[in-house]
């Protein structure tokens, strides 16, 4: 499809190309999701039983987050030369080829192995995420928000199917002579193979290239410009504009504080005696918060601006870090309480944060720009985990509940003055 001179954003075609981008783009976060969650529902168990060591099973999450990140920019850099169809395609390849490595590595008994596939692994998680901005290049003004918002939703989908898959695909692996352990990561290879396959052959047109054509009218010059994008020209993109440095801190911001909280609140809930099935429980109803309210989100974002959305995500972040910290060992319907609220502002801080980054950059510097924000979020949030662990470890649970509000009453002051800067989008 090539943009006529006539067609712009809200044309007939191109809101027809459009809403094919959408179905794509959710039907390969639904299956990448399946992918994801089923790697992420058995990695370290496994690595435990190949290492017999705990300390090294924690490197298995580690691992997933580094691949996630090392992928990002990669995976941004293949979208600029050549549209979001081969960005995505190279994440989601790495994801099937780290499944692979994975149950080779099984076979041989090898951990150190396994942690080498599950890097490769972290393609598909860079995938599902570079995914909400492909929904974005093709939306009208003043939709963009709510179109992220339907692929980030779409996650839940997988998240909550992943691990239920995860005991039946053990059956996967007897009949071609591998160890049970070996299923998982097999069917995550197949459905990771389909969301290749989905995006490969389903996003065409390219909403990347047909954006660029219709947002410039030298469109040959200013695509062979985007061949260009690197991290340095990417900073360059985000040191122009303050609204685009505000974002990505947001992004980086309220993803931190969500997985300080989230992945300490376990070890808490432990203390107090609760139950693998509480724990459970409460991480269930924590994702249900990250991804069940996303389209609302969206749709808010869209109507009373991003910065608006963003403030409000943060006083939810720092209600839930109020009602998590100040909850004891036994209070686990408070620190429920606390954890879905962790959710819906984490929701709000990656919705309204990416819609406002994606806009406040232009159309040839976005893949960079937004593969170095997944880059910083993804490092960030691992770098959030260690000092989480060294806070409770040190001090306690409240007090990462106090640093976490601290950091974000930091970050939400610079985005008070944006709302009377910054018209409505919508």
């Amino acid at each position: 499809m090539v943009a006529g001179p006539a067609e712009s954003f809200t044309s007939p075609s191109i809101r027809a190309a459009q809403r094919r981008t959408l179905l794509v783009l959710v039907a390969a976060q639904i299956v990448g999701g399946i992918g994801v969650a089923l790697g992420l529902s058995l990695s370290a168990w496994v690595v435990y039983k190949l290492s017999g060591s705990e300390p090294i099973s924690g490197l298995a999450g580690t691992a997933g987050v580094l691949g996630a990140a090392l992928l990002a920019l990669p995976a941004a850099k293949a979208a600029s030369t050549g549209g979001r169809r081969r960005g995505l395609a190279l994440a989601y390849g790495s994801a099937v080829a780290g499944c692979l490595v994975a149950v080779a590595a099984i076979a041989a008994s090898s951990w150190p192995g396994l942690l080498c596939g599950l890097v490769l692994m972290g393609g598909g998680s860079a995938g599902n995420l570079a995914a909400r901005y492909s929904a974005t290049d093709l939306s009208p003004p003043g939709h963009a928000a709510r179109h992220l918002s339907l692929v980030v939703w779409s996650a839940t989908i997988g998240s909550v199917l992943g691990p239920n898959l995860a005991e039946p695909a053990e059956a996967f692996g007897p009949p071609l002579g591998l160890h049970p352990w070996a299923g998982p990561f097999l069917l995550a290879a197949a459905v990771f193979a389909i969301s290749l396959a989905v995006v490969s052959l389903g996003l065409r047109p390219d909403p990347l290239l047909l954006a660029r054509r219709l947002a410039t009218a030298t469109g040959p010059a200013a695509h062979a410009e985007g061949r260009e994008r690197t991290i340095r020209t990417a900073w360059q993109a985000i040191r122009a504009s303050a609204a685009a440095r505000r974002a990505l801190a947001a992004i980086a911001v309220t993803h931190t504080a969500m997985v300080s909280i989230m992945s300490m609140t376990p070890v808490h809930l432990d203390h107090g005696g609760a139950g693998i099935s509480v724990i459970g429980l409460v991480l269930s109803l924590h994702i249900a918060g990250m991804y069940a309210l996303s389209p609302l989100v969206g749709w808010l974002a869209d109507r009373i601006g991003r910065p608006a959305v963003l403030l409000i995500g943060m006083g939810v972040l720092l209600a839930a870090a109020a009602l998590s910290g100040s909850a004891g060992e036994h209070g686990v319907a408070q620190i429920t309480a606390g954890l879905v609220l962790l959710g819906v502002g984490w929701s709000c801080g990656l919705v309204a944060g990416s819609a406002l980054l994606t806009e406040s950059v232009p159309i040839e510097r976005r893949p960079a720009v937004q593969g170095l924000s997944d880059l910083l979020m993804n490092i960030c949030g691992a770098a959030g985990t260690v000092l989480a662990g060294a806070i409770v470890g040190g001090l306690s649970f409240g007090a990462l509940a106090v640093a976490t509000g601290i950091m974000v009453t930091l970050c939400a002051a610079p985005l008070a003055g944006m709302l009377t800067s910054r018209p409505r989008t919508g």
